[in-house]
């Protein structure tokens, strides 16, 4: 039988397959439909020090091929999440990373700080889509040299293995990749959503509250598989990639492009069933494949 188990440089999963985080909540209202120890790993909601209301309505808005999201980080904050939320995760044998999200570098090192000090947790995925108020309300992983200073004092302020995450709203993805490496990264995850808006031509007004929100699901998955494949060329940390994954073609586009690992976000909404069914399938083909390792397949359609 075909070993789905791999090792994401310091991280071991069970699967190369997880949910991603902002689409899978604290993992409550899927574990009615299937044990969520089945998963290669659960990366919860974007958690903030303070809880947060997120934005004014309409927070979501279909597009073709797609969902645009402007939930603006809800979460019940890190005191009510360790009260309530983990225990829960813990009680359920689900393997957990935190996406932690802050608008000033001490709100990222306190989250990381403290999260380190909590047993059975994984890793701390770095949401940098996130503004820091510091720096004229810049957000932290649009720029270098920000993204590094920050990433550096997490590094030093974490002990667990550190996943940064890239947004794909920049001009060269490559650059962030390679300076995200440098400064302490372990693992990265790409891409997060793409930034767009729709408007309500009825009412000739954008139709989200914030205006602007993140695209999300198929039809971001090529621009994701084009940056996989970018930054598996110039990094040597490992990749999760993600964006637009529904099924196993998908999910073996981003592992042939370079992913070690996959995470499902959107799709999550239309089935609840995707990620179990995507691991059996995935473990299926690797055994019709004669595939041992996922690792035999990463970054196989390089040229």
């Amino acid at each position: 039988m075909a070993n789905l188990e791999v090792n994401l440089g310091p991280l071991k999963l069970k699967n190369p397959v997880l949910a991603a985080s902002g689409t899978f909540g604290f993992g409550e209202e899927y574990a009615s439909f299937f044990e969520l120890e089945k998963l290669g790993a659960v990366i919860v909601n974007s958690l903030t020090l303070k809880p947060k209301q997120g934005n004014p309505p309409p927070r979501i808005a279909e597009t073709p091929a797609g969902m645009l999201n402007s939930i603006g980080l809800q979460n019940p904050g890190l005191e009510a999440f360790l009260e309530k939320d983990f225990p829960r995760l813990k009680s359920l044998n689900a393997a957990v990373i935190i996406n932690i999200a802050g608008d000033t570098e001490d709100d990222y090192l306190t989250l990381a700080r403290e999260l380190s000090e909590i047993n059975g947790i994984l890793a701390l995925e770095l949401n940098l889509s996130c503004p820091n108020v510091k720096e004229g309300g810049i957000f932290f992983g649009n720029s270098v040299d920000v993204m590094s200073r920050l990433i550096s004092k997490v590094r030093r302020a974490c002990r667990l293995p550190l996943i940064v995450k890239l947004t794909p709203n920049v001009t060269d993805i490559v650059e962030l990749a390679e300076a995200a490496e440098s400064s302490g990264a372990d693992i990265l995850s790409l891409i997060n959503t793409l930034k767009g808006m729709v408007i309500d031509v009825s009412k000739r007004s954008p139709l989200l509250g914030n205006i602007t929100g993140g695209l999300s699901g198929p039809a971001v998955r090529p621009v994701a598989v084009r940056m996989v494949y970018e930054v598996y060329r110039s990094v040597k940390i490992p990749i999760i990639g993600m964006g637009g994954i529904s099924n196993l073609d998908d999910a073996l586009q981003f592992f042939l492009a370079g992913a070690r690992a996959v995470a499902v976000g959107s799709a999550n909404f239309i089935d609840p069933y995707t990620i179990p069914r995507l691991i059996s399938d995935l473990q299926q083909f690797m055994e019709s494949e004669g595939l041992h390792s996922i690792d035999e397949i990463v970054g196989a359609a390089q040229r």
